[in-house]
């Protein structure tokens, strides 16, 4: 993290600092939140930072359908702006962009000054989806394997931009539960997308397409941080945690705010105005 002198360091509760998965008891809310509020007040200082300083990130999730990106993604962005942080969530590429150079959809996005962005998938499409499903060729998907590293050391890393990149590995059994929760779950329902049920079925294959993206992407320049996320309240604060860790962030002094006083000049009844207005019924 940054300035150590500026702010409290923090660990998941009851984990130690390193776990290569196991059985653990399951995570109070409480304390799960207690824990969360302590990394999120964490990231308003590196929100605070960023402005200050101009600086650029950007933060991938990938992982399988059900892995939980996009909960953490919520949990990384409740309490900070949407102007610092952007989150982009790109759909299917439309029939123009099909015929543009690969990477430029995902770079329009690409941070200025001052500026997180948070891609919930990225590039990494082409080398999960893409590949599994056969929307690009196998000589598109070696050709990106084969170019990725040098664009994201030439046009990310090397211009100064923070790059994280988080993988959420998630069980065989866990997937299941989660997808039969979506599929009986009228309110979770919306999660399933067409291309849930076929990963489903190919698990192996995204196993494959997986082990071959790590082994040509992993790079010490932009290396990939697995995120073992079973147990979603562990893998968030876990997650959050390392983040802040690889951020050199330092808490920024703040003027003290002082609420001012109403001016009474031109005072007059303004509730008295809105009396027969037409008022939401009020059924709660």
């Amino acid at each position: 993290m940054g300035n150590k002198t500026a702010k409290s360091k923090t660990k998941a509760v009851g984990k130690p600092a390193v776990v290569e998965g196991g059985n653990l008891p399951k995570l109070k809310r409480r304390d799960y939140e207690k824990e969360l509020l302590k990394l999120q007040a964490e990231l308003c200082m590196v929100q605070d930072w960023v402005q200050a300083t101009g600086q650029r990130i950007i933060i991938l999730f990938e992982g399988r359908d059900a892995a939980g990106k996009g909960g953490t993604i919520k949990a990384i962005t409740e309490k900070v702006s949407p102007r610092v942080f952007r989150l982009v969530a790109l759909p299917a590429p439309s029939d123009r962009e099909k015929t543009q150079v690969y990477a430029q959809r995902y770079l329009t996005h690409f941070p200025a000054a001052g500026e997180v962005v948070i891609f919930d998938r990225s590039w990494y499409n082409r080398a999960g989806v893409e590949k599994v499903m056969g929307f690009c060729t196998e000589e598109q998907h070696q050709k990106f394997l084969e170019m990725c590293p040098a664009f994201e050391k030439n046009i990310i890393v090397d211009n100064g931009i923070i790059l994280l990149k988080y993988w959420l590995e998630v069980g065989d059994k866990e997937q299941e539960r989660r997808f039969r929760a979506r599929i009986e779950d009228p309110v979770r329902q919306w999660k399933l997308s067409p291309m849930d049920l076929p990963s489903r079925q190919r698990w192996y294959d995204y196993s494959r397409a997986r082990d071959q993206m790590l082994d040509a992407t992993d790079t010490d320049f932009a290396p990939w941080h697995v995120v073992h996320s079973d147990d979603k309240k562990r893998a968030r604060l876990n997650l959050i945690t390392h983040l802040l860790e690889q951020i050199p962030y330092v808490r920024q002094p703040r003027e003290k705010v002082k609420l001012p006083k109403r001016n009474m000049k031109n005072a007059y009844d303004d509730e008295a105005t809105m009396s027969k207005r037409r008022w939401l019924p009020e059924r709660y």
